[in-house]
């Protein structure tokens, strides 16, 4: 995966409000998600795929993080 270090300044904006909504959507606190989504590299293919899932709704995106999270071993459905 490609390790930056800098982002832009859209970035972590979309990345709060991704962990914001994912939090919503599964009823659970921002801290628990933040927890979940690093723990299960959603943190990491939101940040490697910005360029495309900042342009899809954001409904598609937390689907995408679903995804790949129970790629990576997670469990929520």
């Amino acid at each position: 995966m490609n390790k930056r270090l800098v982002m832009s300044k859209y970035e972590i904006p979309f990345l709060t409000t991704c962990i914001r909504m994912f939090a919503q959507r599964f009823g659970m606190s921002r801290q628990e998600a933040f927890r979940y989504l690093q723990t299960y590299k959603g943190l990491a293919f939101l940040i490697e795929f910005y360029d495309v899932e900042h342009l899809q709704s954001m409904d598609e995106t937390i689907d995408d993080l679903l995804v790949i999270c129970q790629q990576n071993g997670g469990t929520l459905a």
